[in-house]
């Protein structure tokens, strides 16, 4: 198997082209993405937070890779609920804030580096949200260079946008690219897995998990469908410009 640098390379370029990807849930028995996985995670605050279980980044071993990638060998990789608190919001209210386990979280990132190299060339350069090196200030920064000369804006605001995103939907977008049943079922059963608070379960019908890793780059995916239709078709057709009155 080529190593890990290779494959994200070969992902990237088909995204770049536009061609379908195959054979997908073959690369998550690379160790070596499992290594990379964890030099990205293990620094933040959050990898010795637990989920639903007492595993953490501590005590990470080659075993327990091989035992991830056991499992999903054959089909038997079982995703668990994450753990549900709610944190503070600026205006008063509360989120919903989901922590999965540390090997949910380890294959999470490492299907958000797949999905991610072949996704991000086929994005909008107008997207800014959840993007690396993009961000407020660089979608500010293009209004500010881009916009001169604008009269108006529209502004909008996709509400609870991570709880609401369509199952069905999400996966018809996917599986238009992905030709690869088993890597799709694994991400569906992700989405289905649900969620524990005060240890009741709760069961996830629609929308991306608050704190999933794998959450942004999937919502990403879907919202990329509304910049497609805006930039392909509304503002060609509504992009009019001034009329100059004629003189007499």
């Amino acid at each position: 198997m080529r190593n890990a640098e290779t494959v994200i390379n070969i992902i990237r370029e088909r995204g770049q082209r536009g061609l379908p990807l195959e054979r997908m849930y073959r690369l998550l028995y690379c160790r070596e993405f499992y290594l990379r996985a964890y030099a990205k995670l293990y620094r933040n605050e959050g990898a010795m937070t637990k989920g639903v279980t007492e595993e953490t980044a501590d005590k990470m071993s080659l075993g327990k890779i091989d035992a991830i990638i056991e499992a999903l060998r054959f089909e038997r990789y079982q995703w668990s609920p994450v753990r549900r608190i709610h944190i503070p919001k600026k205006d008063g209210r509360k989120r919903p804030l989901g922590m999965p386990t540390w090997s949910d979280k380890l294959l999470q990132e490492i299907i958000r580096v797949l999905l991610e190299a072949y996704y991000e060339p086929q994005f909008s350069s107008r997207s800014h949200g959840f993007r690396a090196n993009r961000g407020c200030h660089t979608a500010l920064q293009e209004t500010r260079i881009l916009g001169k000369g604008t009269t108006w804006f529209i502004e909008g605001d996709l509400s609870a946008c991570f709880d609401k995103i369509n199952h069905h939907i999400l996966m018809e977008i996917l599986s238009e690219r992905i030709h690869d049943g088993r890597f799709l079922r694994l991400i569906e059963n992700l989405l289905k897995t649900g969620y524990l608070e005060n240890w009741t379960f709760g069961q996830t019908y629609s929308g991306v998990p608050q704190g999933g890793i794998i959450s942004p780059i999937l919502m990403n995916i879907v919202l990329n469908q509304l910049d497609q239709q805006v930039e392909t078709k509304l503002i060609p057709q509504y992009t009019r410009g001034h009329r100059r009155k004629k003189r007499i």
